[in-house]
């Protein structure tokens, strides 16, 4: 559980520009790869939205009994709440990558970036018209882990 998950999630902090405030991630699922990120950025602000109720409600257990304050924790489905404007985007399992994008963009402010981890073999995008800059990053889980992939993209301002 620890490489797999915990560590998998803080690998991605690797494809996350430095300038990034606020993080958005859709379909957080029981907080990942949200609750790892917030934990190394404590000056990060972190928006979980998840339509799951059971896993909501373990994202607001996790976020008080780690004690992390820059974590919001949302129920629903992306598309269907009010968006909020974020420095950076993440939708990791939330749909099939080219409908992710179509999630996040929302959620994104103009000049911020849209970010899709993959696995080892980069994830297909395509070329959304909204998004001035894609490339794919590349990056290792500690500890031995596997390489993974991420497409970042940077939403036109």
């Amino acid at each position: 559980m620890v490489r797999r998950l915990i560590l998998d999630a803080a690998a991605l902090d690797a494809a996350i520009p430095a300038e990034v405030r606020s993080l958005v991630d859709l379909g957080s699922g029981a907080g990942f790869p949200g609750l790892p990120l917030a934990i190394l950025h404590p000056e990060r602000k972190v928006l979980l939205i998840e339509a799951r109720e059971r896993r909501h409600h373990f994202q607001r257990m996790a976020i008080r009994e780690l004690g992390i304050a820059n974590v919001e924790a949302r129920q629903g489905r992306a598309e269907a709440l009010p968006p909020s404007s974020h420095d950076a985007g993440i939708a990791q399992a939330a749909a099939a990558p080219p409908d992710a994008v179509g999630l996040l963009l929302p959620w994104v402010r103009p000049g911020g970036w849209l970010i899709v981890p993959g696995g080892s073999r980069a994830p297909r995008v395509g070329h959304p018209p909204e998004v001035e800059v894609a490339k794919i990053a590349h990056y290792r889980v500690p500890l031995g882990g596997p390489s993974r992939t991420a497409w970042v993209g940077r939403k036109r301002a």
